[in-house]
């Protein structure tokens, strides 16, 4: 029995998130006293991927798995499976992997439990802490399967750092034809994506138009921050849906949330409030968003982020 832990490339490089995937196996193969197996398909180098211990790296290069396909991807991962004698996979928990885990469930006939936040409090019988209710509770699920598929909620396991000297290795693949055309559905229209981002920047109708999102582009830019926005810009064409966050659109778990003229729905707060740290900025000393929050600035969107912009650049020149 191994463990398989399935990372996700960005124009040839890992995901951010591949590093707390990796850390996350390693944790479990330790546990299971097994070996852990990274698999990736077409990363230019892999030299990175040691640092957090896997023991062997499969990588497969092939023109055909360079864009996300869940018919191709899934039943490429279960051969890797069948040939590797593997038992646990682990995934992450982006919107790819999501809609990949169905698929890859069935092919290789195992228990899938999503936004997993911890290693198994139990090994005899196999149970997992997931996130639950849009964050609101965790719940214990217990798998009976010899066969387990794992999702990680991102940024709740986090990084380990474990150096190891993984072997290279390669298998006989073969590529299915697939009548199906699947695109990423990560796209956004940031240099980051909302799946890799420490930092989101978001934006609600408080900016008044798709004109004025300069100032939010400028602050993500000078953060190293997402862009994202509230449902009613998506809904009204300001921005693409893809940058939608909330219970509604993508749920965030980022280092630091930074909402700019939202006012806090609902249905906002309950995606972003695995978020460790928040922030907003709102006219309104009103909006609901204060409440949750962990720090709040009351004010105009126009007068503060230009300079909170010019305060951040000057730190960052002092301190580089």
């Amino acid at each position: 029995m191994a463990v398989l832990a399935y990372i996700e490339s960005n124009k040839s490089k890992p995901k951010k998130n591949s590093y707390e995937i990796i850390s996350y196996g390693r944790g479990l193969a330790d546990k299971l006293s097994t070996e852990l197996i990274v698999l990736s398909f077409n990363i230019d180098s892999v030299e990175d991927l040691s640092n957090y211990g896997p023991d062997k790296i499969l990588n497969i290069k092939n023109n055909d798995l360079s864009n996300f396909n869940i018919q191709k991807y899934a039943d490429v991962i279960a051969q890797a499976c069948n040939s590797l004698s593997i038992d646990i996979i682990i995934i992450g928990g982006s919107a790819d992997s999501k809609y990949l885990a169905p698929s890859l469930s069935v092919k290789t006939n195992s228990s899938y439990v999503s936004n997993v936040v911890e290693l198994p409090s139990s090994l005899e019988p196999f149970t997992l802490k997931r996130s639950t209710y849009s964050n609101k509770a965790f719940s214990d699920i217990t798998i009976k399967n010899e066969k387990k598929l794992i999702g990680i909620y991102n940024n709740s396991f986090g990084i380990v750092e474990k150096k190891s000297n993984p072997e290279l290795i390669s298998i006989d693949i073969i590529i299915p034809d697939s009548t199906l055309t699947t695109d990423s559905v990560e796209h956004g229209s940031g240099d980051i994506s909302i799946a890799d981002a420490d930092i989101v920047v978001s934006a609600g109708r408080g900016l008044k138009g798709p004109e004025n999102w300069n100032i939010i582009e400028d602050l993500a830019k000078t953060l190293g921050a997402a862009t994202a926005c509230s449902k009613p810009v998506s809904d009204m064409g300001w921005r693409p849906h893809s940058e939608h966050v909330g219970q509604t659109g993508k749920p965030v778990a980022t280092n630091l949330y930074i909402a700019i003229g939202i006012s806090g729905a609902i249905q906002h707060l309950a995606g972003v409030s695995s978020s460790k740290v928040k922030v907003v900025i709102n006219t309104d000393p009103e909006a609901p968003f204060f409440k949750a929050a962990d720090y709040g600035i009351i004010g105009d969107a126009f007068d503060v982020v230009p300079k909170l912009n010019e305060k951040l650049k000057v730190f960052k020149a002092g301190n580089n």
